[in-house]
């Protein structure tokens, strides 16, 4: 996984009133913590941010003033409901080496056996430990001729070297449902036999 870097300037001023201003400027107000450390409050270019939160668990370089860098991992991110743009974002503060629990996305791939059948994704996102520096950006389960019945359960997902379950190993993550079966034209007539009376 690369870095992306990201320069960042601590900010003093707090609020809704400030935070308005922030983001009127095309920044984003965000708080840096983890290991013990007190919280930074920090500004952050919106644009650069947007691109870098495209990639899942995306490893931030942040460069703080010009004096101190740091690694960061996004741990909340707020967006606007309607117009989508970053509101405040929640960066955990990591080191190298260091095993950091987050969820990757679920990626399948190949047909399910002919039937009509559906594909449930129980997790969309499965729980791992990985090293900060190495998290998988996804998994890809085949589920080529599954039928209806069959499930995949997080112990079946092979991870990349490094990466370690962070849920239960029997967690169903995908399942097969059968097809719903359309009415018989019997059960139509008597339904609306019942309806009428």
């Amino acid at each position: 996984m690369s870095e992306v870097k990201i320069s960042a300037a601590t900010r003093a001023e707090f609020g809704k009133g400030a935070a308005r201003r922030i983001r009127r400027d095309n920044k984003v107000p965000g708080v840096l913590y983890g290991h013990g450390s007190d919280p930074l409050h920090l500004t952050l270019p919106g644009h650069d941010l947007l691109l870098a939160l495209r990639t899942p668990n995306v490893l931030i370089s942040l460069d703080i003033d010009g004096k101190t860098n740091e690694l960061a991992i996004p741990k909340s991110v707020q967006r606007d409901p309607i117009k989508g743009f970053l509101e405040h974002v929640d960066l955990l503060l990591v080191k190298r080496g260091e095993k950091v629990t987050v969820e990757i996305p679920v990626h399948t791939e190949g047909e399910l056996a002919p039937g009509g059948n559906l594909l449930e994704h129980v997790l969309n996102a499965l729980p791992v430990e990985a090293e900060a520096t190495h998290i998988p950006e996804s998994v890809t389960v085949s589920v080529e001729g599954l039928e209806a019945g069959a499930s995949i359960l997080a112990k079946d997902i092979k991870l990349p070297n490094g990466t370690t379950l962070a849920v239960e190993e029997d967690a169903v993550v995908l399942q097969v449902l059968a097809a719903q079966a359309e009415e018989t034209e019997g059960e139509e007539a008597e339904g609306e036999e019942a309806a009428e009376a």
